[in-house]
């Protein structure tokens, strides 16, 4: 009998390339999303698969799955800025009420459980590159502690649950990550800088350009995540690329890689955007022997042609 999961935020970037990965490795995929942030067109490639069933629903309500599961995997939450600003309210939610339910419905199931959580848990940090181990540096009263918080409160509520009940936790913590069915328009730093280079348009450079980000791109990412699934570990891990540059850095890159030539343009940095971010991954090396392989230039060209064509559809 075929192994089973739920994967709550289906739709949406991340999800559903996972989706697709556990469907090909030959599990049984429930997904549940509520549409705030997902799109159906990710889901296309699983349109005609019988091992694939959509569900339109809101974990932040009750929830429940007949029959059988052998993992729960919680990926609803609006993830990039632009997102979980506009929807502070339901994504503290998610965060809480949407965490709670899909633990119970893990404990009641007898199913693992894997936690997207994000590096947004350590806030602007003071410690680089972000070990596991660190605690952050995070504001939790400002613009973007809704998102922060959401997802501490979820890793607290998740390693209770573990302590409490016995139940089977890992929790992913997720450095910036890119790829193919990034929204044009979900501002994030290289959806941001691609559709603005493919445009023509000026690229915004928020601050300086001396702040730096990791980037990894989003199958090396499913590859940790299912790696991360099948193991033994419990508590939080962290998957994403160790390799640093500055926002200014990955401009040149876009350009580069696109051909364009825009011009840069600078915009005061938003409130609470974190200095630095670079993910630690010596314990996903040590007990999942993964590293991300896929080179930011040729990421960044397959995420310039999806993002191309999406603009063109537009």
């Amino acid at each position: 009998m075929a192994p089973r999961a739920l994967v709550t935020g289906a739709a949406g970037f991340v999800a559903s390339h996972l989706c697709e990965r556990l469907v090909a490795d030959g599990w049984d995929v429930v997904g549940f999303d509520n549409m705030i942030t997902g799109r159906l067109g990710n889901l296309d490639g699983l349109a005609s698969e019988n091992r694939f069933t959509l569900v339109r629903h809101n974990v932040s309500n009750f929830v429940h799955v007949p029959g059988p599961l052998d993992a729960v995997l919680h990926f609803a939450s609006p993830a990039s800025p632009a997102d979980y600003l506009a929807h502070p309210i339901p994504t503290l939610k998610v965060g809480a009420l949407g965490t709670h339910n899909t633990l119970g419905l893990a404990k009641d199931k007898g199913a693992r459980y894997l936690l997207a959580s994000t590096s947004e848990v350590y806030g602007d940090p003071l410690v680089s590159p972000q070990p596991e181990s660190y605690w952050g540096n995070v504001n939790p009263i400002g613009v973007r502690g809704v998102y922060d918080e959401a997802k501490r409160f979820a890793e607290a509520m998740a390693m209770a649950y573990h302590r409490s009940h016995g139940l089977d936790v890992k929790i992913v913590r997720i450095f910036n990550t890119y790829g193919p069915r990034l929204r044009p328009g979900d501002g994030r730093a290289v959806s941001n800088f691609l559709v603005q280079a493919l445009k023509g348009e000026d690229m915004t450079i928020y601050g300086d350009g001396t702040q730096t980000r990791s980037f990894c791109f989003v199958s090396d990412l499913i590859e940790g995540l299912v790696r991360l699934l099948g193991s033994d570990h419990n508590g939080p891990m962290n998957l994403g690329n160790p390799h640093e540059i500055t926002v200014a850095e990955l401009a040149k890159h876009v350009l580069a890689v696109t051909g364009s030539s825009s011009s840069i343009a600078h915009l005061p940095l938003p409130d609470d955007d974190p200095r630095q971010r670079r993910p630690d991954t010596a314990l996903a090396q040590r007990v999942l022997g993964w590293e991300p392989r896929v080179d930011l230039d040729d990421g960044l060209r397959l995420t310039a042609g999806w993002l191309r064509a999406e603009i063109g559809a537009g």
